[in-house]
C-alpha cells in the first residue's frame, strides 16, 4: 500500500504565533511546540464540534470557535517527545470545496498565497481519490480549481 497523498505530496502549512496548522480533504492538523519536558498532565485540551481550547502549564495557547464543524468523537491530541502537541480534527464536510481559510473564525487565517496553495492541494487530493490508479502527488494544477475544481463525476465512463 502506498503512503497517504499528503505524505507523498507534502503539506501546505499556515504559520501562527503558537505553531502551525494545515489540512487535507478529511482532517485539520494543528502542531504546537511546547517547552521540552512537558508532561501530558500539564496539558489541557478540549475539542468540541466547533470549539477548541488548549492550555499548557496553565497558560492559554489557543482558544476559540473553529472555522467549520468537526466530528467531536474523532478529534485527538497527542504529546510527542514531550515537546510537540499534535491535534487532529476530522472535518464534517470532507469535499475539496471545503478548504478552511482560517483555523478559527476570524483568527489564524492563511494569507492569500497559502490559501491558494491549500486549495490546489485539496483539489489534487480529490483527483487522486477519484482516480486511484494515477499518482497526482507531484502534479501542478492551474485554471479553475477553486471550490474543489470541476466536477467530472457525472460523465459517462
Amino acid at each position: 500500500m502506498s503512503a497517504p497523498f499528503e505524505e507523498r505530496s507534502g503539506v501546505v502549512p499556515c504559520g501562527t504565533p503558537w505553531g502551525r496548522w494545515y489540512q487535507t480533504l478529511e482532517e485539520v492538523f494543528i502542531e504546537v511546540p511546547v517547552p521540552p519536558g512537558t508532561r501530558a498532565k500539564e496539558v489541557r485540551c478540549s475539542l468540541q464540534s466547533r470549539h477548541i481550547a488548549l492550555s499548557v502549564r496553565g497558560r492559554d495557547v489557543l482558544q476559540g470557535k473553529l472555522f467549520d464543524s468537526t466530528v467531536t468523537d474523532e478529534g485527538t491530541w497527542t504529546l510527542e517527545d514531550r515537546n510537540l502537541i499534535r491535534i487532529v480534527l476530522m472535518k464534517t464536510n470532507r469535499d475539496a470545496g471545503n478548504c478552511w481559510t482560517s483555523l478559527l473564525e476570524n483568527e489564524y487565517a492563511a494569507d492569500p498565497w497559502v490559501q491558494d496553495q491549500m486549495q490546489r492541494k485539496l483539489t489534487l487530493e480529490r483527483f487522486q481519490r477519484e482516480n486511484p490508479g494515477f499518482d497526482f502527488s507531484g502534479a501542478e494544477i492551474s485554471g479553475n480549481y477553486s471550490k474543489g475544481g470541476p466536477d467530472f463525476s457525472n460523465l459517462e465512463k
